[in-house]
């Protein structure tokens, strides 16, 4: 009897394990974090990237402090960055109050990183600018070629309320370069505050996507201040999304009919909007 319920326990644990080990080969064939279709842009030597991020590392009611650490989402900002630097572009990395970037510590979990997350993690010079990252109100935003607004909760506190990101903003859509602006998930709050020379909201009218709030829901996470789909609405934009059994793998790319703004659903769509990107800047030579 004993040495029967030995091997019945030896054998649910068996079966705990392989289940555990190919929770990330079920979740990737789900559809989270997708492997890229397209083609990958090539060589654009002498143009400079600016990767941006929250600086906020607690996921709690707005004004309290305690509460589970968060922040930067892993994935949506290794896949631009890795994107840009294989493209030959400079990649500076910022936060809005600069320092030490928080980075969800959920989203480098075994189960859900990615090959760029397993690189960042071995790579001293990302590992540097994340935790030396330039404060936003140091940076000429209209030297770069490239402006990337990363997401993840830690975003919905402090991108949507930067009057000096969304000043930046501003400026680098001014800029003589006509700088390509982008974001994902929660990071395209970061543009809710910018606006034109008329006073008008920047996004207005122009085609976006960002985080739905149907996966928010589905998350259980609505304790976060500003929800993407919300706010941008909001503002004028005009969403769009796609769906799935559940939101968190779906994704999708938007690309403003000005050709300025590049937008990506969730987690799932940094490559793909890194690389709309640097199609749009190859084109411009």
């Amino acid at each position: 009897m004993k040495r029967k319920l030995v091997t019945t326990i030896g054998a649910v644990i068996s079966m705990l394990a392989i289940t555990v080990l190919a929770l990330p080969t079920i979740l990737h064939k789900s559809g989270l974090h997708p492997e890229f279709q397209g083609e990958l842009v090539g060589m654009l030597p002498g143009r400079r990237a600016l990767i941006i991020t929250t600086s906020h590392g607690v996921l709690a009611e707005p004004g309290e402090t305690a509460g589970d650490p968060t922040g930067v989402a892993a994935s949506e900002f290794t896949h631009p960055y890795y994107s840009f630097l294989a493209s030959g572009l400079e990649v500076d990395v910022a936060s809005i109050k600069g320092g030490q970037i928080p980075i969800d510590p959920q989203t480098l979990n075994f189960i859900i990183r990615t090959p760029e997350d397993v690189r960042f993690l071995g790579d001293s010079i990302l590992q540097a600018k994340v935790n030396h990252s330039i404060p936003i109100a140091e940076i000429d935003f209209a030297v770069y070629d490239i402006v990337f607004l990363s997401g993840g909760w830690g975003a919905a506190y402090d991108l949507g309320q930067s009057a000096v990101l969304g000043q930046k903003i501003s400026d680098a859509y001014y800029s003589d370069k006509e700088t390509l602006i982008g974001g994902v998930c929660h990071g395209v709050l970061g543009f809710i505050n910018a606006r034109d020379k008329e006073g008008n909201l920047l996004i207005e009218g122009r085609s976006m996507t960002g985080v739905t709030d149907k996966q928010i829901k589905e998350l259980g996470i609505e304790v976060t201040p500003l929800h993407p789909e919300t706010e941008l609405r909001k503002a004028g934009a005009r969403f769009e999304a796609n769906t799935a059994f559940r939101d968190l793998f779906a994704t999708h790319t938007v690309v403003d009919a000005e050709k300025r703004f590049v937008t990506g659903q969730n987690q799932n769509s940094g490559q793909a909007t890194a690389q709309a990107m640097l199609a749009l800047l190859a084109d411009r030579r």
